[in-house]
């Protein structure tokens, strides 16, 4: 048995995680301390990565006003029109996508797309999927042009 096995699914446990998170901070107006504090008190973390838990939810919620400047351009509506889980996912994902380079910008996408079936609207992971493809273009070029070079060959 491989160390490393139970990794993604503490990461994946983290991000559902965050995601109810922000999305508590988005319906109450609470702060992401104050948020944080009441997870970790209330939520079971045994199968959570609990350092990326506090470092999407502190990140999204410091970062809100450029991540929300950074998916309005590829909105074909207005942000405040967007499901508040699609929009929280999209937070996430753009967070991840900028500033978690070692994660692979597939498996960023990927999860939120898991992220958007689970918790969002009927067809909300297809839109999260169309944005989020435009964000890693713009912010994952490097990666996403090697990744085509390697595939063509």
């Amino acid at each position: 048995m491989s160390v490393n096995r139970g990794r993604p699914d503490r990461r994946h446990a983290a991000r559902e995680l965050a995601l109810q998170a922000l999305y508590q901070m988005h319906m109450s107006g609470a702060t992401a301390v104050d948020v944080q504090a009441e997870f970790l008190a209330d939520q079971d973390f045994k199968h959570a990565d609990k350092r990326m838990f506090g470092q999407l939810l502190c990140g999204v919620a410091a970062q809100r006003e450029s991540l929300d400047t950074m998916i309005e351009q590829y909105l074909d509506r207005k942000l405040s029109d967007l499901d508040p889980i699609e929009l929280n996912v999209l937070r996430m994902g753009a967070y991840e996508l900028s500033d978690s380079v070692a994660v692979p910008y597939r498996v960023v996408i990927n999860e939120c797309i898991e992220l958007g079936k689970v918790f969002g609207a009927t067809d909300g992971h297809k839109y999260v999927n169309s944005i989020l493809d435009k964000v890693a273009l713009n912010h994952r070029s490097v990666e996403i042009a090697a990744k085509q070079n390697s595939s063509a060959r």
